[in-house]
């Protein structure tokens, strides 16, 4: 039995030693990549769903000699998170790092009907291989997670510091988005998408009206890319369409867009000329939001929603100058009219070179009539 003891512990220890061997070989060879292996960015066109309104940045290695083509992609999160919403808005929802086959992916987007654009990217093969590297390592540990901040980090700024980390100098941005304001960028995005433009424009700040200062979105860093030289070298010698959308004669929306919004809230001005109690509605709608966007601030990490001056126009003081309207107490209820009109008027003159200003103008137009009619409502 002692003999038989030792055989199997020898036996034991000599397939230990083959199989770490073994993993070990495995592990370097998966590890380095070839000559042969290739480094590119895929840019990914706008979708219908919010999520997807500004496009999406992936990025690609593909090592024909080591069998390795995968995709990662920085923006994955899960709705089923606990509290999904509410750690959202708050700004502490943990996005994470996933993989995917080329082929997966390429079916996802074609599927979903979204543009495709890859840019194979002129690197070293050590510039490779530390993206390589780092990637891995990123995927092994708890840097995979992180919180996702609409401006300063998402998919697109997270591809460009992994790229700009090896690179010489930084991906240009001399291009012509780079050149404007955040929210004029983002306003350009969306002009087929009324209602989710005003919703954007509603909740984002004075942070949005900043000069643009980085490359934050897909196409801006892929132009950024196809303008970048280094050493007289173009980082992507050429922009290939994987995939090209089909328009499939799609129509503007009949709805969705700045007319219908103005003849909704021309008919609540409408009517709350003529009376007294549709005026006190919007004006109580108006104070609630304007509250909700003044406190959120407080709450929420999202740099984006910070002085949010819409709250001049949508104003905090129409609660208890309401409340003053319906208690018929005519001197403070003048006072805070006044005081309103006040707000509205220094929100004009600020919004005098906003992109968002005409979309505004019928919310301006309808406070200024509730306010009036309260007012002489209350003489």
């Amino acid at each position: 039995m002692a003999s038989h003891f030792t055989s199997s512990r020898f036996f034991c220890f000599f397939y230990l030693l083959i199989t770490f061997f073994f993993i070990s070989t495995t592990k370097a060879q998966t590890h380095y990549l070839s000559e042969k292996a290739t480094i590119s960015i895929l840019t990914c066109g706008t979708g219908a769903e919010l999520y997807s309104l500004y496009g999406h940045t992936a990025l690609r290695i593909d090592d024909p000699v080591n069998q390795i083509d995968v995709v990662y992609n920085y923006g994955t999160f899960d709705f089923s998170t606990p509290n999904f919403y509410g750690k959202f808005i708050k700004g502490d929802l943990e996005y994470f790092v996933s993989t995917s086959s080329f082929e997966e992916f390429n079916y996802n987007y074609v599927y979903d009907n979204r543009d495709i654009f890859e840019q194979k990217l002129n690197l070293s093969q050590a510039q490779k291989q530390k993206i390589y590297t780092e990637l891995s390592d990123v995927l092994a540990s708890e840097k995979r997670f992180y919180t996702y901040k609409f401006i300063d980090r998402n998919c697109t700024t997270m591809v460009r510091d992994v790229i700009n980390s090896v690179l010489e100098q930084p991906i240009s941005t001399n291009i012509p988005d780079a050149q404007k304001k955040y929210r004029q960028i983002l306003y350009d995005y969306q002009t087929d998408k009324f209602y989710e433009n005003l919703g954007i424009n509603l909740m984002f700040g004075a942070k949005t009206d900043k000069q643009c200062d980085q490359l934050f979105l897909p196409i801006e860093l892929l132009e950024g890319i196809e303008q970048t030289k280094i050493d007289g070298k173009k980082l992507s010698s050429e922009t290939v369409t994987v995939f090209k959308s089909q328009q499939n004669g799609v129509q503007k929306s009949l709805w969705n867009n700045f007319y219908t919004f103005a003849l909704i809230l021309l008919t609540v001005a409408f009517f709350s000329y003529k009376r007294r109690t549709v005026a006190i509605i919007f004006l109580t709608v108006a104070g609630l939001f304007g509250l909700f966007v003044s406190l959120v601030g407080l709450y929420s990490l999202h740099q984006e929603v910070l002085w949010n001056y819409n709250a001049l126009v949508m104003c905090p003081l129409y609660i208890p100058l309401v409340w003053f309207a319906i208690q018929k107490n005519t001197l403070w209820t003048n006072r805070l009219v006044f005081l309103s009109f006040g707000c509205i008027g220094i929100y004009l003159v600020y919004m005098l070179n906003k992109a968002h200003l005409v979309m505004m103008l019928p919310l301006v137009a309808t406070a200024l009539v509730s306010l009036w009619k309260v007012r002489k409502a209350s003489v």
